[in-house]
């Protein structure tokens, strides 16, 4: 599966609080969570984001709390992948448990740039700068978990290996 979208980039220590601010974690609608993503960083990004677009971050993305809409909200506000230099753990497994790809890749974030096209192989974690005609490779994610993104996260990947099994 290979991943294409416009850049929409961001800092060092992007938490899960700008992600998804407190006051709108009672929402229980991800469309509805969408509509806040980012807002208190970057308030006009949900007018730009298009399906299909990518966030690219600096060190330790989705720090802070472990709060499960942070992902939740940048997949359903249309975001396809999120690159970065690192990522906090949990929103690391956050993000795998709900279907959203990660992938950690420090060239390929400190040389992107908002509006660049990028584009991310899923299966060999080969990301291209297809704006400044470079490639890098990111940390491929591990075949077991890529079949928990592919699946859409972690409860359908697990509906579907219980609906393969033999009665």
């Amino acid at each position: 599966m290979t991943l294409r979208g416009r850049v929409h980039r961001y800092g060092d220590n992007v938490d899960t609080d700008v992600i998804i601010p407190g006051r709108y974690c009672n929402l229980t609608e991800a469309k509805d969570l969408a509509a806040h993503c980012l807002e208190d960083l970057d308030p006009g990004f949900v007018k730009r984001v298009q399906p299909g677009d990518l966030l690219v971050a600096g060190e330790n993305f989705g720090c802070g709390s472990s709060r499960e809409v942070a992902p939740i909200t940048i997949k359903a506000a249309g975001v396809c992948a999120v690159v970065a230099k690192s990522f906090a753990r949990i929103f690391f497994r956050n993000s795998i448990n709900i279907g959203l790809p990660i992938f950690e890749c420090p060239a390929a974030a400190d040389e992107a740039e908002t509006g660049d096209e990028l584009e991310v192989e899923v299966e060999t974690g080969k990301v291209r700068n297809r704006t400044k005609g470079k490639e890098y490779q990111a940390a491929p994610l591990p075949p077991e978990v890529r079949q928990i993104v592919e699946a859409g996260g972690l409860i359908e990947y697990v509906k579907r290996r219980v609906a393969a099994k033999p009665a």
